[in-house]
């Protein structure tokens, strides 16, 4: 069986059974797959993204800038891992990179996909706005906050954006944020228990970022502050069913994982 023919039918299998059940119960949390479908297409990719967006699934991104100055939504600081290519990122320029194949090295299907510019990121995302999904993003470099909002702004998707990656461990990061708009969304990590208060505290993240399991006090502290939850990391990222119920009694925001298809089948079939 094909690639494409098997993300056609995990669509249909796994989306109906969403729209069965409640679309629009907001007490689910959103599922952020990391960046993208990884196991489904290539990451760091339009086809990627789309396949997640068609799919009623949010996704995570990674930004870097190039040797002329562009936004390219890339994970690794050189091209040699997801590429045919070789070389740092910060050292080619944006015609070089997107003279690269960053299919191929998945599956020959994907042979031509290009490594893609935030903007072409963010376009995609504003066709989709009638979809109720959360895109996380990663700043893989300083000095970018205040362009990618801009874009964002541009296109209407700063809304549906969660600043994650060195946001979440840097108050300059997030001020530099909150500088370029109030509505830029983000986060504070707590790593364990003894940093929840400190991320709680947090006056310039809208978010917390959990790295465990939060106990119901906690998602309670979360609710009554005003703010939304986002949990990532080893207690979520793999196929760890009980982990995810856990997150969706407790009232978890948002979940990102390696698994998004197999976390929504998790979530529908503890709704039904």
């Amino acid at each position: 069986m094909t690639i494409r023919r098997t993300l056609l039918l995990m669509g249909f299998f796994i989306a109906i059974p969403f729209s069965q059940s409640d679309a629009a119960d907001k007490s689910r949390p959103l599922i952020v797959a990391h960046r993208g479908l990884l196991h489904h297409a290539p990451e760091n990719t339009l086809a990627n993204f789309r396949a997640c967006l068609e799919l009623r699934l949010g996704f995570e991104f990674d930004v870097e800038r190039t040797k002329d100055g562009h936004l390219v939504c890339i994970h690794d600081s050189t091209v040699d891992r997801t590429t045919n290519g070789t070389g740092k990122v910060s050292d080619l320029t944006l015609t070089q990179i997107r003279e690269l194949d960053a299919g191929s090295w998945f599956d020959p299907m994907f042979a031509d996909e290009k490594v893609p510019t935030l903007e072409e990121v963010l376009r995609l995302v504003a066709e989709y706005s009638h979809h109720r999904v959360l895109i996380a993003v990663d700043l893989k470099t300083g000095g970018i906050e205040q362009e990618v909002v801009q874009l964002a702004e541009k296109h209407n998707a700063l809304g549906r954006l969660l600043f994650i990656g060195r946001t979440i461990s840097d108050s300059n990061v997030r001020e530099q944020l909150k500088q370029a708009s109030k509505q830029a969304e983000t986060a504070a990590v707590a790593n364990n228990t003894g940093e929840f208060t400190t991320a709680l505290a947090t006056t310039n993240a809208d978010w917390v970022y959990f790295r465990y399991l939060p106990p119901p006090e906690q998602m309670k502290a979360v609710r009554n502050a005003g703010k939304r939850s986002f949990i990532a990391g080893a207690t979520v990222a793999g196929h760890l069913s009980e982990n995810w119920q856990h997150c969706a009694e407790v009232g978890l925001d948002a979940i990102l994982t390696d698994y998004p298809l197999e976390l929504r089948h998790s979530l529908n079939s503890s709704t039904r």
